[in-house]
């Protein structure tokens, strides 16, 4: 018997994922990853900062930006290490660029804290840590794309620099 003949659905074709499928899989292991990667970052964020803001009584604005860049550091270990450990290998370029993507990140980040801090007013201690998180949360919509896109490429893709 002949196992595929043409217009012929085996059994074992019919158990083979799709390709969408496959895709889709593989988008949600990576979503997972960068979740538990930038959890991490958020709770080395939220801890930095009301450190810095609570604690020693820095200036919101100072303890926001300091706060992001302690975790854009822990992140990229995280991601460089975990998350996209399967991507192609570390390079110069591809650490420029996470740094520049995540400095952009950091002001995205410190504007709509700014915006909730000073604009909506969310200045009381558990306000100003609302404030944070959504800033977060906005930015790394962002992060994501960009990190997966262009700088923890797949290897295929990747550029050596």
């Amino acid at each position: 018997m002949e196992a595929a003949r043409e217009g012929t659905v085996t059994v074992a074709s019919y158990m083979q994922p799709r390709p969408a499928l496959l895709r889709l899989r593989r988008l949600s292991y990576e979503l997972v990853k960068f979740g538990v990667v930038g959890g991490s970052g958020v709770l080395v964020n939220l801890v930095v900062f009301n450190f810095l803001f609570q604690g020693l009584g820095s200036g919101a604005m100072a303890a926001t930006v300091v706060a992001s860049c302690v975790a854009m550091g822990t992140n990229y270990l995280g991601f460089r290490y975990f998350a996209y450990r399967d991507r192609a290998a570390r390079t110069r370029r591809q650490i420029l660029l996470f740094f520049v993507f995540s400095g952009l990140g950091v002001l995205m980040e410190s504007a709509l804290f700014y915006a909730g801090y000073h604009g909506a007013g969310m200045t009381g201690p558990l306000a100003s840590n609302v404030a944070k998180a959504l800033s977060i949360l906005l930015a790394s919509a962002f992060r994501f794309l960009v990190y997966r896109t262009w700088v923890f490429q797949h290897r295929q893709h990747a550029r050596h620099g």
